[in-house]
């Protein structure tokens, strides 16, 4: 029975999370972390979620294709792939568990101030998405996901429903393909972690299909306070658990 619990949570955990993410563009992974490091321990969970969730972004890019936001996607790498690369080799070298709290209090500072005068007004221009891009690479390496992070400035820029949850994960996709070849030079990234990832990956692309089917039934007014409740949980989750 205990052999079989394992396995058992990581798939119903994983369901859910993706159809998570498939619906907010994000939070799948701020709920599959955990699992992952009770299931495998944190240096082999990383590159794990890493694997699951180019299999998950990859999804949600397909089943959404038709409204991607391409020059945001451009910009964002701009600055993604350099700091994606260096937090990736600071990672190998220690884990940074302060670093997830911060990310708590950051997210629940930001829905706090998109809802001050002036975080109604305030508009990312496409060319800030280069910056955006950078904190988050840098941040993804060390702590996992930050798609949470990520959230509000896609919305601020006027994305939403499938146009933003595609746009996102290409974005994502991005960075987790230059962290897997920075974790496989430095011996992280195993056959083992692979075949794991995969076989997560496949349940997360059924969870992204039940979850897109959810989000074309989500009112556009709707959507910017579904993704701010994730944000609220998933800030709290990382603030006082790490």
């Amino acid at each position: 029975m205990t052999d079989l619990l394992v396995p058992a949570a990581v798939t119903v955990v994983a369901l859910f999370a993706s159809a998570l993410a498939a619906v907010a563009g994000f939070g799948g992974a701020v709920v599959l972390l955990p699992v992952l490091v009770w299931a495998f321990g944190v240096r082999e969970a990383v590159p794990i979620l890493t694997v699951v969730q180019l299999v998950g972004n990859a999804s949600r890019v397909v089943f959404n294709r038709r409204e991607l936001v391409w020059p945001v996607v451009g910009w964002f790498a701009i600055g993604a792939v350099p700091l994606a690369v260096a937090g990736s080799l600071i990672f190998t070298s220690a884990p940074a568990p302060a670093l997830k709290r911060v990310l708590g209090a950051f997210l629940l500072l930001t829905v706090a101030y998109r809802h001050t005068s002036l975080g109604r007004q305030a508009r990312l221009g496409l060319h800030g998405f280069a910056g955006l891009g950078a904190v988050s690479g840098f941040l993804s390496a060390l702590v996992g996901t930050v798609g949470p992070l990520a959230a509000p400035f896609f919305l601020a820029y006027g994305l939403v429903k499938g146009a933003y949850i595609g746009t996102e994960a290409l974005t994502a996709l991005t960075m987790h393909a230059v962290k897997l070849v920075v974790y496989g030079g430095a011996a992280l990234l195993t056959a083992g972690s692979v075949g794991v990832g995969l076989a997560i990956g496949v349940v997360m692309v059924l969870g992204t299909y039940l979850g897109k089917r959810l989000l074309d039934r989500v009112p556009e007014r709707v959507f910017p306070r579904l993704v701010e409740a994730v944000l609220v949980v998933s800030g709290l989750q990382l603030l006082l658990f790490g």
